[in-house]
């Protein structure tokens, strides 16, 4: 079987924020931009991994969502417990330091020597999502 990973889908409540954290802080590619206002799909991915990508959804939009699992949603997007995604890089330190210089980043986690023996960091993106940084070699 040759299964890969082709997608995973993030929310995000604020496009325009959501481009400038994933394309300006993070230095991912603009793969498609569709749809309009709040009402877009952003796909984004690393330049080096051409086959792997990020799509930016707005959370609510599928129909068969109900009013009261949109407040949901919005309540769990706000605390950060709605999404999450784990990244890798081979020098943490030196991606923290030009992540965190970049406009609007919210840190939630400065570099750190994890028990587990991973060092990793984290940011929360606008939309609240947690995005974890790990050190890979």
């Amino acid at each position: 079987m040759d299964i890969t990973i082709h997608a995973g889908f993030l929310p995000h409540t604020d496009p325009e924020a959501s481009l400038a954290f994933y394309r300006d802080a993070l230095g991912f590619e603009v793969r498609q931009d569709v749809g309009q206002g709040t009402m877009r799909w952003i796909t984004v991915g690393p330049p080096n991994q051409p086959d792997t990508a990020i799509v930016l959804y707005p959370p609510t939009a599928d129909p068969g969502v109900t009013e009261d699992e949109q407040r949901t949603i919005a309540e769990m997007m706000a605390k950060g417990t709605f999404a999450s995604i784990m990244l890798a890089t081979p020098d943490v330190d030196a991606a923290f330091e030009r992540i965190q210089a970049a406009e609007g980043v919210e840190v939630m986690q400065e570099p750190t020597d994890q028990d587990w023996g991973m060092r990793d960091c984290a940011f929360r993106d606008p939309a609240g999502n947690t995005v974890r940084l790990q050190q890979v070699p």
